[in-house]
């Protein structure tokens, strides 16, 4: 457009030459003197009524006058072409700025959710390791978030209206123990080697391993007034081969995540496989990874005493404000009686110690899809945020059992049921620049389950009816963060409470047969029972994270270490066996996070 105008004034101007105009009476104003002379000479002589002595003369000064006036009109074309451009210039950036720049529009969360340290955007390294500022999931989209300085990622996707993010990383891990716990780099706590002539306490171990890294995706949308969140994340720490150490290593791949989230206004809805709302926020309420506290640890069994679970959940939350949220979920449930994830195990009297019963009534040793459950566990959370270092919930878990009793010589046909809960109580708090202060607490009955299953649920006794079992656990510490660097520490504790049944036990024996009855102890904790049922496991864990590079366009590479070292306390200890095991271990991880970040959605 602006070109068209500027050939049309030289069109003009041309045409005013030509028609042989008379010059503007202020043009050549700024002329040398002998210039203005022979143009008023000309003038003189093109006046009605003036005398002329010489006509050539007279035309000569003429055309001299013509001549001036074509160079002062392109003299005055050259600085209107160069006001033009420069007025095209500085409108261009302004231009892209406006669409660039959606009208309130709020960024929805971190780098490709992987781990809580990854920084927004991959941008800034001062930020390299700070703890997520809130995000909600109420964010319209439109285009790609952009902060200054920021290019939009390449590895977001526009399908139609929607968004796709990838998300994921690459881990390198290896690990040290200095006895032999048998895994991989998942440490099970509640099962690590006791006592002196076993050999896994007389041999270290190492491990190399990429199970830990990750592939995902995330999708933003807007559908009829409410946003859509779609989030997918995998790892490959599932079931392997036998043989899966030998030549190929091919580890197999599984599910962590499987959600859909929508809100709308201040409501919120999410129904899937998710973070289970038990587990502790680092701000709001929100099922992004990286609004969540699952320590900072190499470890991909995360700290002992952590609270969580991924678990298909519907939830509902009220956001009344940008500093509370209250919820509430229903998750899948599980009659828990100990044996995951090197958790121990109940006595099951002897009556009920089969298969046909109480074994697979309840989740014994793994038994997990086979168990029946009376009701989802229901859990609820209420979070404020009244500023942005201080991060405090409160909250609770209400569960169910219900097992049938199938007859017996002395004990009839019942069914049984039982009811128990727990709380918790977490807090998160910048103490001053960089150094967040922690705490995460839970107290339960019957809700061992949540405490990465390092305390059975309940117990049975002897007529069948069921027992649940006190546990509780902490994890507290602090992280502190310095551009691109990260250090942490935590202590994280689980107590299990002992929780007994005594039964009586007729045996027969002799020649004649002899019976006798005699009074056993059943259940958790009691005396002789195995050394595998734990009354304390305490771990300390310090480690760091550092950032070596990072890039909006092609992600980050991050170098990490941990510490640990994990003492396990059994509730009886054979004369001459040792008080408790534990256990050291080092862990070096080399990540690489591709980039890629949520979308901003503007209204």
């Amino acid at each position: 457009m602006q070109k068209h105008r500027l050939n049309k004034c030289l069109v003009v101007g041309m045409a005013i030459l030509l028609a042989g105009l008379a010059p503007s009476p202020n043009l050549g104003s700024d002329r040398p003197s002998s210039d203005k002379q022979a143009m008023a000479s000309a003038e003189a002589a093109a006046k009605p009524g003036a005398e002329s002595h010489d006509p050539i003369a007279t035309l000569q000064q003429q055309m001299a006058l013509q001549e001036k006036q074509i160079d002062q009109l392109q003299k005055a074309l050259v600085e209107q072409r160069q006001l033009l451009e420069q007025a095209l210039r500085a409108a261009k950036p302004a231009a892209a700025a406006e669409q660039a720049a959606p009208p309130e529009s709020t960024s929805l969360g971190e780098v490709a959710s992987t781990s809580p340290m990854i920084p927004k955007g991959l941008t800034k390294p001062e930020n390299a390791s700070a703890p997520p500022a809130p995000a909600t999931l109420s964010a319209r989209t439109a285009k790609p978030a952009k902060s200054e300085g920021e290019e939009t990622s390449p590895l977001q996707l526009r399908v139609g209206d929607a968004y796709i993010t990838p998300v994921g990383f690459m881990d390198f891990t290896s690990v040290f123990r200095t006895h032999a716990a048998g895994g991989s780099i998942g440490t099970s706590f509640g099962s690590i080697p006791y006592g002196s002539s076993v050999y896994q306490n007389n041999l270290s171990e190492l491990r190399f391993s990429m199970q830990n890294s990750r592939i995902g995706f995330r999708v933003d949308a807007d559908v009829k007034g409410a946003h859509v969140i779609g989030y997918m994340e995998a790892d490959y720490l599932g079931n392997n081969p036998a043989n899966v150490a030998v030549s190929s290593n091919s580890n197999t791949m599984r599910s962590r995540l499987y959600w859909l989230d929508l809100q709308k206004g201040h409501w919120e809805v999410l129904g899937g496989q998710t973070w289970s709302l038990i587990t502790p926020g680092r701000t709001g309420i929100s099922p992004l990874p990286s609004n969540l506290f699952y320590s900072q640890n190499i470890d991909v069994n995360y700290q002992a005493g952590l609270v969580w679970g991924r678990i298909p959940e519907f939830r509902l939350v009220y956001h009344p404000s940008k500093k509370a949220a209250f919820a509430i979920a229903l998750d899948s449930p599980d009659q828990y009686a100990g044996g995951s994830s090197g958790g121990p195990l109940i006595t099951l009297p002897p009556a009920f110690n089969t298969s046909a019963t109480y074994q697979g009534e309840l989740d014994y040793n793994q038994n997990g899809l086979n168990a029946p459950n009376v009701a989802p566990d229901i859990i609820a959370k209420l979070a404020f945020d009244p500023v942005k270092k201080f991060h405090f919930e409160i909250g609770g878990v209400e569960r169910n059992f219900k097992v049938y009793s199938p007859a017996t010589s002395t004990i009839p046909a019942a069914t049984f049921s039982a009811a128990g809960g727990g709380g918790f109580l977490n807090l998160n708090f910048e103490l001053f620049k960089g150094f967040r202060v922690l705490t995460n607490n839970f107290w339960s009955d019957g809700g061992g389950r949540y405490i990465f299953g390092q305390a059975p649920d309940l117990i049975a006794k002897g007529d069948g009816s069921l027992s649940l079992v006190h546990s509780g656990s902490t994890v507290s510490g602090f992280e502190f963060t310095h551009k691109g660097t990260l250090l942490y520490a935590y202590y994280g504790g689980i107590y299990v409470g002992r929780n007994v049944a005594i039964v009586p036990v007729s045996t027969t024996s002799g020649t004649p047969p002899v019976t006798t009855t005699k009074l056993t102890p059943f259940g958790y904790g009691y005396t002789g029972a195995s050394t595998a049922q734990n009354r304390a496991i305490q771990e300390g864990t310090f480690g760091f994270n550092q950032t070596i590079w990072k890039d909006a366009k092609y992600g980050a590479v991050n170098f990490m270490g941990q510490y640990s070292y994990v003492v396990r306390d059994p509730w009886s200890v054979a004369s001459g066996q040792p008080a408790n095991a534990n256990l050291n271990m080092v862990f070096f991880n080399l990540r690489y996070t591709l980039p890629g970040s949520a979308p901003t959605l503007g209204k």
